[in-house]
């Protein structure tokens, strides 16, 4: 069960730390568009697009990764002062009880405003602005996100089951 879980692990962090390459790439191309817009008097719809899809994307994908290393956002006021066993019980309730659950809802949410994006070959509405298959190719991690948040759930529920036992 624990090879499962570290398996869980494994990726998010891989695919955390490769999405989060994005963000130097993203800061190069708000400058670009930036220089464009006022020292040239042009732009690209396409390239806009892109910068809003890619900040999203660091979004959708970090989050596994981030909850998986502890370093999602916590309002710790009395968290931090607890003991392991109690915050191990605390993350067991909160993954089991909250996480999983809106990860399922977020899943099954999703699955059908992505594949109405894929049935319908959806391209950006602005003229200029990015063709199919990318907005759908985009939209198809709001699910994934979703089944890796679930997973790092069960992941976070696994660890405190430990803990809480150990000590």
């Amino acid at each position: 069960m624990g090879v499962f879980f570290d398996g869980v692990q494994w990726v998010c962090a891989l695919l955390g730390r490769l999405t989060s390459k994005l963000y130097p790439l993203m800061i190069l191309l708000i400058f670009g568009v930036v220089i464009l817009r006022y020292f040239f008097d042009a732009g690209w719809i396409w390239l806009q697009e892109i910068i809003l899809w890619m900040h999203a994307l660091i979004f959708l994908l970090v989050a596994p990764y981030a909850l998986g290393e502890d370093a999602h956002v916590r309002v710790d006021v009395f968290y931090r002062k607890w003991s392991k066993k109690r915050q191990a019980l605390i993350n067991l309730i909160g993954a089991l009880f909250f996480l999983c659950p809106f990860s399922l809802f977020l899943f099954y949410s999703s699955l059908d405003y992505v594949l109405a994006s894929w049935s319908i070959g959806e391209a950006s509405r602005d003229a200029g602005g990015l063709p199919y298959p990318f907005i759908s190719l985009l939209k198809s991690t709001m699910p994934l996100t979703a089944m890796l948040l679930f997973l790092q759930g069960l992941s976070m529920s696994y660890l405190s089951v430990l803990r809480i036992r150990n000590d």
